[in-house]
């Protein structure tokens, strides 16, 4: 079926701030009511067909807003998701061009990666115990087309979840090796710490998160596949990024990730 006139304008509004480097206005204002979650879903999957028809690869699933902290910052109350490319990737202690994100900020997480499907409308914790291959320390540079970061949670849902780039550790950790509800997370700027928090500020625990995305993709009938990387939520605040900043977060039990924004006038 055809879609509805204002999810189409919607779309095209944020693929035209990413393409141009210019911010839109909030899309909530061209629904009525300021729109809802299955409306914002439906530009957010407008926006994943035309990544796909453009040659991008989906390799996972992103989950917002599982901090109390980030739900704060924000303004909003529940989880979302949003859809991770292959080309969002950036390696272990690289650096991000200036100007490739409108508005970046940083978080650090714990990523998982999977190694058997997750299909069921009830998956539990043991259903994710058994699929995840291993746990990754991650910095996610979230970033949002919409001028200023005004947004409500259909705004962020339209935006894929806010997304923008992702960094993961190199050392993959079985999760027989660590308690991912008691890791403790620290994240510097510059040297400085800039951000904390432990993996029971995400949801209760990564697992949780990782339980509620599963649910919630199965019910949509686009459940999580073997080999899809997942990307559990912030432990703690997001951080706005500058050029010239250098970002590492260490997470206990699983190591650590670094990122840097190139300077003002680089050829990155």
């Amino acid at each position: 079926m055809p879609s509805p006139p204002a999810v189409v304008e919607a779309a095209d509004l944020l693929a035209d701030a990413a393409r141009t480097g210019a911010a839109c206005p909030p899309v909530r204002e061209l629904f009525e009511g300021g729109g809802d979650l299955e409306t914002a879903y439906a530009v957010q999957q407008r926006g994943v067909r035309r990544g796909l028809d453009a040659g991008r690869r989906i390799v996972g699933r992103k989950i917002g807003l599982t901090s109390v902290a980030v739900q704060r910052q924000l303004g909003v109350d529940r989880p979302d998701f949003g859809v991770l490319f292959a080309d969002m990737a950036v390696p272990d202690g690289g650096e991000v061009a200036v100007g490739r994100l409108l508005q970046p900020k940083v978080e650090a997480e714990v990523a998982l990666v999977l190694g058997r499907d997750l299909p069921h409308r009830g998956c539990t914790v043991v259903d994710v115990l058994r699929a995840v291959d291993f746990a990754l320390p991650a910095l996610e540079i979230v970033d949002s087309r919409v001028r200023g970061w005004d947004i409500s949670l259909v705004d962020t849902v339209a935006d894929n979840a806010s997304c923008g780039l992702y960094v993961l550790g190199a050392t993959p950790v079985p999760l027989t090796d660590v308690d991912l509800r008691t890791v403790t997370m620290a994240m510097t700027r510059g040297g400085g710490t800039v951000s904390e928090g432990t993996g029971a500020d995400c949801l209760g625990g990564p697992l949780n998160a990782a339980v509620w995305l599963a649910c919630a993709l199965a019910e949509r009938g686009d459940p999580l596949r073997a080999g899809d990387l997942v990307l559990t939520g912030a432990l703690g605040p997001m951080v706005p990024a500058a050029p010239g900043d250098v970002f590492e977060a260490h997470i206990s039990g699983l190591g650590s990730v670094r990122v840097g924004f190139a300077k003002e006038g680089s050829d990155l």
